[in-house]
């Protein structure tokens, strides 16, 4: 008698924990994509791997780009800024995208990594990620050794590559839940 109990409270369980997941893909898959962090768009072109240095664009805050704390990110202009509470530019630096953009749009950063493997086989470390354009995941780094990517021109990529000092003042800034702001 003490097997078929174990048994049935085991099937029991293992049917909860399904329940549970099923709910839990379901609650995700209904959050607008502005909530979650998550792009709707598909991947754009921005960079070949080991290509010349970004072209800068003006170093000036743009001006529709929110306001109090965040990040602002800017696809032309290659350039990121972080910005504090009191709306102030503490830091601004140029930046060498991957091959992935993500769409102009609020997001929150929504993950950290101190160190890992970048998509292109480079080792990168601050990693500060705020959302995933078909499938891959987007945010700043800072490539240990080199600001630019080393792989192949045809990996997809979605990091942000900084200047280590940059990923520093980024790693710092960059936590869980602030905001950033990609601009045109």
């Amino acid at each position: 008698m003490a097997g078929t109990s174990s048994g049935i409270v085991a099937g029991l369980t293992a049917a909860a924990l399904a329940a549970v997941g099923f709910l839990s893909y379901q609650a995700s898959a209904n959050v607008p994509a502005s909530l979650s962090g998550r792009a709707t768009a598909s991947a754009s072109p921005s960079a070949t791997a080991g290509g010349p240095p970004p072209t800068q664009g003006s170093t000036a805050l743009p001006g529709a780009s929110g306001t109090g704390e965040r990040v602002v990110y800017s696809l032309a202009g290659n350039r990121v800024w972080l910005v504090g509470a009191d709306g102030q530019v503490e830091r601004s630096y140029p930046v060498y995208p991957g091959s992935v953009d993500p769409p102009p749009g609020t997001y929150w950063v929504n993950s950290r990594s101190n160190a890992i493997t970048g998509t292109d086989g480079t080792p990168i470390e601050h990693v500060v990620r705020f959302t995933e354009v078909d499938g891959l995941a987007v945010g700043f780094s800072a490539a240990v050794g080199t600001t630019r990517y080393a792989g192949a021109a045809d990996v997809r990529t979605g990091g942000i590559r900084e200047s280590r000092t940059d990923g520093d003042a980024m790693w710092e800034f960059g936590t869980i839940g602030v905001r950033v702001i990609v601009v045109r």
